[in-house]
This record gives C-alpha cells, structure tokens and sequence, in this order.
C-alpha cells in the first residue's frame, strides 16, 4: 500500500499539524515501514507504552511528503513467524532493515518493558550492571589492528559515555559507541505530575533545546485539550525558538573553530553568544529559556525594552557573525581540519537517517519549519538552509547560514508581532488519548508523544530527540579518519547525552 494511502486510512491526532494515527497489525506494521522505506520517508520516533489494561502497544512515528503518521501495535498481537533462536522471545517485528536508527530505541524498549523485537542485537542499552568490560563490543581483528577505550567518565561536565575505537596506527577502523550511562528515569518522573507541573520538567529533558521540548510537549497538551495558542503567543515562541537556535550555533562557532586549533574564535563567539544571552535575559528574564513557554502561551510578555535589546543584539550580530565567516572560510589552517573531515555522504545520510542541522549538511532537505510548519511559521516564511558536502565543513557552513536565516525571522517577528494576550487558560485534556508536539529545534526534530491518565496525571510522556538518530550516523564519520580529529567531528555534530537517557 502507498504511503498516500496509509495517510488515507488513518484519523486526525491532536497537537502538531499534519500528525495522523492509525493502529496496525503485525503485517501492517511491517508494510508500512517498508513502504515508507521506499517512499523516502523518515522515522521520526519509536516507543511503547501500556495500556490501563497492561497490553503492551509499540508506537513508530514516520515523515513523509503528506505528513507524519503514528502506527501502534498492540505487541501481543504480533505474531512473529520465525524459528530463529534470537526471535524465541520476540513480541513484535524490528524496523531495523528499513531504519537501522531504531535498533536502539528497540533496545530500549527491551530494557524498560521486558519486550524484545526481532532484531538481533539483543545487548542491553540503558542498564550497565556488568559494566562496559563485560559488554560484548564488536571486535575487528587483523594484524596492526588495537582499541582505544576512551570514557565513559570525561574531562569537565560533559556527560558519561563510553567510545571503543579500533584503530590502526591512528587510522580509524571502527568506532562503537555504548551510552545511557545516566538514566535519570525521566519519563517515569513525568508519569508523577500533574500536566501543569510536567511543563518544566520538559523544559530539562536537554537544557540546550529547552524551548523544542517545551514548546512540543505544550504543543501537545493544548492540541488535547483543543485551546488554542493566541497569535502573539505564537510569535514569541517562534521567537524564543531561534534564541535558542542561535545561542546553540554561536557556541558551537566558537568550540569548532578551538578544536581545530583556533582559540581567536572560541573567543569572539564567547562574547557573541554572552551579548545574546544578556539580550535574551532582558527580553524574557532568563538567559537559557527554561521556563518561557508554558501551556496556553508565554511566562510573560515581551515589553519594549526588551524587544529594543533584541533588536539592537541581532543587528551587531548580523554584523560580528559575517566577518567572523570570512575570518573562518579564509583561514587556511581552518580549512585544512574541516574540509574532508568526518564525511557523511548523501547516500549514506539518507540510509541512515541522518536529521536535522547535520542532515541538512548532508544533502537531507528536511526541516519541519518549512515541510510541516506550526503557526507561525506559515506566516513568517522561513527559508531551509542546506548543502550535500557532508564534512566538517559544511556542518560548519550550515550553522553560519542558519545564524542569519534566524536573525531575519526574528527581526520579521518583532516587526510583526501581534497585539493581544500572551496566554490563555488551558482546560483538563481528556484521558487516554494520544496528543502530539513536533518541533523543528535547533538540532533537529524534537517529538513529544502524551497520554494524560483519568486523575489529572500524566499516563505517559515520550520526548524524543534527534540524537537517537545521530548518534549512529557519527560512528560512520569517523571512519578512516584519525583519532586526534574524533573531538572536532564529534563538536561538528554536537549530540545530546541527556535528551535520549530517560
């Protein structure tokens, strides 16, 4: 069945625009990964949940062309047709073949539900009791050939994860990745608070993507509760999104251009990002926009003031940040770490399912505030920024281009920004139903799925980062490069440990 004709059998899901639902059977659910496979789709998400009854039912989130399209599967009626050992224990079909990026999320299905799918990686993801000498990492054997254990415990505050490296010389062979050293158990906090109260803690699944993962999961409250978002509410979130966007970029500006050896830029965009941030403190009371977005709208208003310091912010930025670019594409000891540097090709970005601003440096024209716009981006007309070089470098240039892209929007949105209130009362969502936020963060696509249970509570909340995608795509970027430079190909990603630990 086409990918047309899946949206056709499927019903309307609250919260972001363009998000349909259709529970599936086993077969189903397999047909329609295939055929999204094929279509050129994305997954965009994979989780489970339980039912008030304690039936398992796994959820797949996938893009395409007419939208996005949630399958459930009730994983006991899946019946899994195979005589293989590895699957003895299985309840519902991998996706693997179709999106290798849901490996993981299978096995952190397996270690949260006890619930396999057939996929035969059946190694734990989030627990750790044995420790990464009993874990059974793949081994590449050959003459010259040794590993490099580095982590999981870093320099300075960065979080734990464990990188296995096999190498020859200082060529890189292989790089394997274990994580999910520090799950905090916050989907299951989530199921403790009230939906008011579950506002914040969103806000911290990853603090550097606050606004995306408040913004969603508001999103996702509201579209259940059917309250609608006044005008200038809208506005002021699309304005703190490209904040955050641009807070993000500077910082990661200034870290690439110290890992190549560079310190001049981490020492211009440091100052960058610092004026941005007391801007932004003027404008909302906060430097990092943790608590701005709540359900119905904003924390506050935006004053004159405020909006006069962000003017002012974003004209010198315009400025510093387009000298800055020439320093950069004309420093030859630049050019020579980024270009070639960690290559994704296109091909291989799109097999994978490489998202977001590194999808986008590699040939992935995928963004949803153009593709699936929430208001009000339909209004504001942003433009995608993208290139298929793939490397260090075009991760680089992307970050520079979606700099100014998102200075124009926010110079477009205080130019427009609508009269009126800035929040509305939210009213009890019903229970047991599924709602849906989807927001283009800076990193990429950030889901929120939430059911809301009879009592007021959260029955289940999954925030999803476009880490879980990425991460397996920069185990291929190292390859064949060299050990020293696996910091600067790691900063040119720059993924979430926390947003994908829960």
């Amino acid at each position: 069945m086409s990918v047309a004709r899946w949206f056709e059998a499927s019903s309307g899901v609250p919260g972001a625009p363009g998000v349909r639902a259709l529970s599936v059977s086993g077969d189903q659910w397999r047909s329609a990964a295939e055929g999204f496979a094929s279509a050129g789709g994305r997954l965009l998400a994979l989780w489970a949940d339980r039912t008030p009854a304690a039936d398992l039912t796994v959820y797949a989130a996938f893009a395409a062309s007419p939208g996005v399209l949630v399958l459930d599967l009730r994983a006991d009626e899946d019946a899994v047709a195979s005589d293989a050992a590895a699957d003895a224990e299985a309840r519902y079909s991998g996706l693997e073949y179709s999106f290798p990026a849901a490996i993981r999320m299978q096995r952190a299905i397996a270690d949260q539900y006890g619930v396999r799918s057939t996929c035969a990686d059946r190694r734990p993801w989030q627990k750790h009791s044995e420790g990464s000498a009993g874990y059974p990492f793949v081994r590449v054997e050959g003459e010259g050939v040794h590993e490099i254990p580095v982590g999981p415990v870093h320099a300075g505050i960065i979080e734990p994860g464990h990188f296995r490296f096999s190498v020859v010389g200082e060529k890189v062979l292989r790089l394997e990745q274990r994580l999910g050293y520090t799950h905090k158990g916050i989907e299951q906090r989530f199921t403790e608070l009230s939906v008011d109260e579950a506002q914040r803690l969103a806000a911290r699944v990853s603090a550097d993507t606050a606004v995306g993962f408040s913004w969603a999961y508001a999103q996702a409250l509201e579209g259940l509760a059917r309250a609608e978002v006044p005008p200038r509410a809208a506005y002021l979130r699309a304005l703190c999104l490209e904040l955050e966007r641009v807070q993000n970029h500077l910082g990661d500006l200034g870290a690439l251009g110290n890992d190549a050896g560079f310190a001049f830029g981490l020492a211009q965009f440091s100052r960058l990002k610092e004026y941005l941030l007391r801007a932004t403190e003027t404008a909302f009371g906060q430097r990092y926009l943790l608590d701005a977005i709540v359900p119905g709208g904003m924390a506050r208003d935006l004053a004159k003031e405020g909006a006069a310091a962000l003017e002012q912010c974003i004209e010198m930025l315009d400025r510093e940040v387009a000298l800055l670019r020439g320093i950069y594409d004309e420093h030859s000891g630049l050019r020579g770490r980024f270009v070639g540097a960690g290559l994704v090709a296109p091909a291989l970005a799109a097999r994978l399912g490489l998202t977001g601003l590194a999808g986008r440096a590699s040939g992935q024209d995928y963004d949803l505030r153009v593709d699936l716009p929430c208001p009000p981006f339909g209004e504001l007309g942003p433009k995608k920024c993208g290139l298929s070089g793939g490397d260090v470098a075009a991760r680089v240039a992307i970050r520079f281009d979606e700099v100014f892209e998102s200075c124009r929007l926010m110079r477009r949105i205080l130019d427009d920004l609508p009269p009126g209130p800035h929040r509305v009362a939210v009213p009890p969502p019903p229970a047991h139903e599924l709602g849906v936020g989807l927001i283009e963060a800076w990193r990429g696509p950030v889901l929120v799925a939430l059911t809301v249970g009879r009592n007021g509570r959260i029955h289940r909340c999954h925030p999803h980062d476009p880490s879980w995608q990425n991460w397996p795509v920069l185990e291929h970027a190292i390859i064949d490069n060299i050990v020293p430079d696996f910091p600067l190909i790691n900063k040119s990603f720059n993924l979430s440990y926390s947003g994908h630990d829960l």
